[in-house]
């Protein structure tokens, strides 16, 4: 719906947020609803996490130098003096309920799906807002690749059964501890060999976050980043070994994969294998578009202040580019029954008593339309013939007085009369 023209700025949705309402909103919910039926299959199991936490959870393990840390979050200062923010991602939060709740107890891995709002400060584009709405999968407690393999695997079952026909993976190692300091210490030599060439938010990526240089949208930075040294290049025997078996699991899995030496994602916890998932057609003018991406983050737990360490993986999926993307199916609530009867009402008596009538039908678990707040039995019909509901129910004096209702077939304007006792068993034989 667009907004009316002539409204106050005050009674307008702040940039970059939106009412989701009717269709849209019943699509997002069709959704969650088969992401979710797919990950419980896979053993993966429900949480929420606030939308607010304390603002370190998020700074110390995205880390600094990223655009959600230096430009994106919503932060505030309670009139405690906590300083809290609209959370810009899952994964630290879920991070910091594996530790609270002392997680390491259970048998591992533990694994998680949720879904809901999030939040940044980034500049609204198509498919892209300030409140944003995401489906996470996650497994905390297990190194072994089969788990990487596992959440690309449900999160492509995901896309697919949403509508989604062109999809491939981009891929990368970008190593461990034991290994990626050889490799930030190359690339960072390289890059100043082109100090003069990069634009200033590169050179200043430089000094906090070299990776992050390689994600770069500048087209000079693109240019500059092809020659650039590659990761798995600089991998340790571990590092070499996990993602053999990671990329073997995708071919026989038939997932047809890219590796891309330039993919680091976003945010600064990564650890090893990162990933994209690419609609190839699903941009506009038939463009690829990333519609959900994630990695391992290993060192999270410790980054946040986890005494140890907790080997993971995760990815999230962009739902609102989904639900934007023309291939999707428009997925619908199970919860969703479009009525077949639409109940009319007339007099005092008749309205008195309508509820009770209503709510014989809902524990039936007959779905309906009505219109009690008008009295007009022209303006109910109406309103039914406008709904194009193949049923109606007309419940007036007589019929509230002796306990019965009309139902007439709106195709064919005929009508019998029905005690309520018998009404249900009546419904049942119609088509």
């Amino acid at each position: 719906m667009k907004p009316q023209k002539h409204v106050s700025k005050e009674l307008l949705t702040p940039k970059g947020m939106r009412d989701i309402m009717n269709e849209e909103y019943y699509n997002f919910q069709g959704f969650f609803e088969k992401a979710q039926e797919i990950a419980i299959y896979y053993g993966f199991k429900p949480i929420e996490t606030p939308m607010l936490e304390y603002e370190r959870v998020f700074t110390s393990g995205i880390g600094s130098g990223t655009d959600i840390i230096d430009k994106e979050m919503y932060t505030l200062k309670t009139k405690g003096e906590d300083e809290l923010a609209l959370r810009p991602e899952h994964t630290a939060s879920l991070m910091r309920a594996y530790v609270e709740h002392g997680m390491q107890t259970m048998p591992q891995p533990v694994m998680y799906y949720q879904y809901g709002p999030t939040f940044r400060h980034d500049n609204p584009q198509r498919g892209r807002y300030r409140q944003f709405y995401q489906f996470d999968l996650d497994c905390l407690g297990s190194g072994k690749s089969i788990m990487d393999a596992m959440v690309i695997k449900v999160g492509m079952n995901i896309l697919e059964e949403a509508g989604a026909q062109n999809l491939s993976v981009n891929i990368n190692s970008i190593g461990d501890k034991e290994c990626r300091n050889g490799y930030l210490r190359e690339l960072t030599s390289y890059y100043r060999k082109h100090i003069n060439n990069l634009p200033a938010i590169d050179r200043e990526r430089l000094k906090t976050n070299p990776l992050r240089i390689l994600d770069s949208k500048d087209l000079k930075t693109k240019e500059i980043n092809e020659q650039a040294p590659d990761s798995v290049s600089f991998l340790c025997p571990s590092c070499k070994k996990h993602f053999k078996e990671v990329l073997e699991y995708l071919e026989e899995m038939n997932i047809p994969y890219t590796l891309n030496k330039n993919l680091v994602r976003g945010l600064s916890y990564y650890t090893r294998t990162v990933f994209e998932i690419i609609e190839e057609a699903g941009g506009e003018e038939g463009t690829p578009i990333t519609i959900a991406g994630g990695g391992r983050y290993d060192y999270l737990a410790r980054q946040i202040g986890s005494k140890k360490d907790v080997p993971a993986v995760g990815f999230s999926i962009g739902v609102d580019r989904i639900i934007a993307a023309p291939w999707y199916k428009k997925l619908t609530p199970r919860i969703l029954k479009k009525p077949k009867i639409y109940f009319v009402q007339l007099g005092a008596e008749a309205k008195l008593k309508s509820l009770n009538v209503i709510e014989i039908l809902r524990k039936a678990h007959i779905p309906i339309a009505q219109s009690l707040s008008k009295d007009s039995l022209g303006s109910q019909l109406a309103s039914a013939e406008k709904s194009g509901i193949p049923y109606v129910l007309i419940f007036g004096l007589k019929e509230a007085l002796s306990d019965s209702v009309i139902v007439r077939d709106m195709s064919n304007r005929s009508q019998d009369t029905v005690k309520l006792g018998k009404l249900l068993d009546y419904l049942k034989d119609l088509k």
